[in-house]
C-alpha cells in the first residue's frame, strides 16, 4: 500500500514567512522525481522554483494559483510506494524513489536526482493512493469543530500553542487564542482548531454598526515585494535618526565624457550609463569617507565598517520598487560596474531576481531624476548607513567661470545616518561626489 506524504512550504531563507502561487509545475496524477521543481512561487524577493524532496505520484495540491501561503503550509502530498510505481510503469526506477526524500528546499542544493519527462498516472492507478488521502481528509471533515470557549474575561498565564504561524494566523484575524479550546494533546491548540474558530466568527451574524470607524475605500493588502518595502522603510523610520544635506551641481562636463567615452568605444560596445559613472563616483567617495559604508549593532553598540562595498540601486518594477546589489562595486571599473546594472535590471525588469541579489548592500544609489523630479529626501535602505539621490539633469541658468551660462544642472541629497558619522563627514562625502561630478576628472586620483 502507497505511502501518502505531505509536502510543506519550506522555509526560502532572508527571513520570508509567506509565498504567492504564481504557477503549478505539476498536476494531481503527475510522476515527480525527487527534487524536482512543482511548484513557483513569488516571495517579496524574487520568484523562486520549489522542488519537492519526495519522488512519486502527486494525490493533491493545496492553494491555487494567486494563493499566500505561510512558511508551513502544506503544498501537496505525493504517493510514494509500490502499488504507485506499478501504475505508473515503472517510473520510480527513474526517479529514485528507493530513497523517498532528500530534505531538499531550494533548486541547486542537496541530491541531484537525474530529470525525468513529466508523466502522469491513470484515474484508475490513482484510486489506492488517492483513498489514503481521502479518507483521512474526510475523517477529519467529520470531526467536531473546536468551538470558542464563552469566557467573558480570559484568565492570564500561557496559552497552549507551541506553532508561531498559528500564533500569527489569530493575530491577523483579531482572535483571542485565551478563548479557544484546542483539539490537540493536553488542550494543544492547532491551525486547524484556529481556521474553524475564523470560520465560525466569518459565518456569525455581525450586528449592524451605529457608525462605523473605518474609513471607506478600496483596500489593498500590503504583501509581496510592496509589503516588503512597507517592513523596511518603516524600521528605518522607527531605528535610524536620518538627516539630509544637499546640494547643485554643474554635470555638464560628466555629460560630455559619458558621451567621450561611448563615442570612442565603437557601434557594437556597450553604452555607458550616467549611473554607471555616478555609481563609480560614490564608491571613490566612500572610499575617502568609509564612515558611510557601514551599518550600527545595536545590542553591542558599536558601528561595523564593512571592507567591501557592495553597491545597491533601486529600481522601479511592475512588482513594485527593488533595490538590486553590484557586489564588490569598489573592485570594479566604470564598465564592469554598468554591465552588472544592466544585468540586475533586466532581470529586476523580468521578475528573475535572486533573493541574494537583493540582498547584502553596504550603500544605495537611488536615481529619482527618471521620474523628472530634481529633489527628495530619500529614506535609508535598512541596515545600511547612507543613500545618495540624485535629481534630473536639466538645462538651468548657472555661473560658470564668472559668466551666466545654460549648464546641464543635477541636485544631489545624501541621507545619512547621524550615529555613524556628523555633518562635516557627511558634507565632505557630498561635496567629493559634487566635484567629480563637475570634474570627472577627479576619479583619476583615485583609479
Amino acid at each position: 500500500m502507497p505511502q501518502v506524504l505531505e509536502f510543506r512550504l519550506p522555509d526560502l531563507g532572508e527571513g520570508l514567512t509567506e509565498a504567492e502561487i504564481v504557477r503549478w509545475l505539476v498536476e494531481v496524477g503527475d510522476v515527480v522525481a525527487i527534487d524536482q521543481p512543482v511548484v513557483e512561487v513569488e516571495t517579496a524577493k524574487a520568484m523562486v522554483e520549489v522542488p519537492c524532496p519526495y519522488g512519486g505520484v502527486v494525490t493533491a495540491r493545496f492553494g491555487d494559483e494567486g494563493a499566500e501561503l505561510p512558511v508551513g503550509a502544506p503544498l501537496l502530498t505525493v504517493a510514494v510506494g509500490s502499488p504507485v510505481e506499478s501504475a505508473a510503469g515503472g517510473a520510480d526506477a527513474d526517479s529514485g524513489t528507493e530513497d523517498s526524500g532528500s530534505g531538499n528546499v531550494l533548486v541547486g542544493y542537496g541530491t541531484g536526482a537525474p530529470p525525468v519527462r513529466r508523466r502522469r498516472v491513470r484515474p484508475e492507478g490513482l484510486k489506492a493512493a488517492v483513498a489514503v488521502s481521502v479518507t483521512s481528509v474526510e475523517a477529519a471533515a467529520q470531526a467536531p469543530a473546536p468551538a470558542l470557549v464563552p469566557v467573558p474575561d480570559p484568565a492570564p498565564g500561557p496559552v497552549a500553542v507551541v506553532s508561531p504561524l498559528v500564533r500569527r494566523l489569530a493575530r491577523q484575524h483579531d482572535l483571542d487564542l485565551r478563548r479557544l479550546a484546542g483539539s490537540g494533546p493536553d488542550g494543544l491548540i492547532l491551525r486547524a482548531d484556529v481556521e474553524s474558530a475564523i470560520r465560525s466568527a466569518a459565518e456569525a451574524p455581525v450586528p449592524e454598526p451605529a457608525a462605523s470607524s473605518s474609513p471607506a475605500g478600496e483596500r489593498v493588502a500590503l504583501r509581496g515585494v510592496r509589503g516588503a518595502v512597507a517592513d523596511k522603510l518603516s524600521r528605518s523610520r522607527r531605528e535610524i535618526p536620518d538627516a539630509t544635506c544637499w546640494v547643485d551641481a554643474d554635470a555638464t562636463a560628466l555629460m560630455a565624457a559619458r558621451a567621450a567615452m561611448n563615442g570612442a568605444a565603437g557601434a557594437g560596445a556597450a553604452k555607458v550609463s550616467v549611473l554607471a559613472l555616478l555609481a563609480r563616483i560614490c564608491t571613490a567617495a566612500l572610499a575617502r569617507h568609509p564612515e558611510l559604508n557601514s551599518t550600527v549593532d545595536q545590542e553591542a553598540r558599536e558601528i561595523v565598517r564593512l571592507p567591501q562595498v557592495h553597491l545597491g540601486f533601486a529600481a522601479q518594477t511592475d512588482r513594485g520598487l527593488v533595490v538590486p546589489v553590484v557586489r564588490d562595486a569598489h573592485a570594479r571599473t566604470t564598465e564592469s560596474i554598468g554591465a552588472e546594472i544592466a544585468r540586475l535590471t533586466e532581470a529586476a525588469r523580468t521578475g528573475t531576481l535572486k533573493p541574494a541579489e537583493l540582498t547584502g548592500g553596504t550603500f544605495t544609489l537611488n536615481n529619482y531624476g527618471v521620474f523628472g523630479v530634481d529633489g527628495s529626501t530619500p529614506i535609508i535602505n535598512h541596515p545600511e548607513a547612507a543613500m545618495l539621490g540624485v535629481g534630473r539633469i536639466v538645462p538651468k541658468p548657472w555661473v560658470y567661470e564668472g559668466e551666466l551660462a545654460v549648464r546641464q544642472v543635477v541636485q544631489l541629497s545624501l541621507t545619512f545616518d547621524h550615529r555613524v558619522c556628523d555633518g562635516g563627514t557627511a558634507g565632505g562625502f557630498l561635496r567629493y561626489v559634487a566635484d567629480c561630478v563637475e570634474q570627472p576628472a577627479l576619479l583619476l586620483r583615485s583609479v
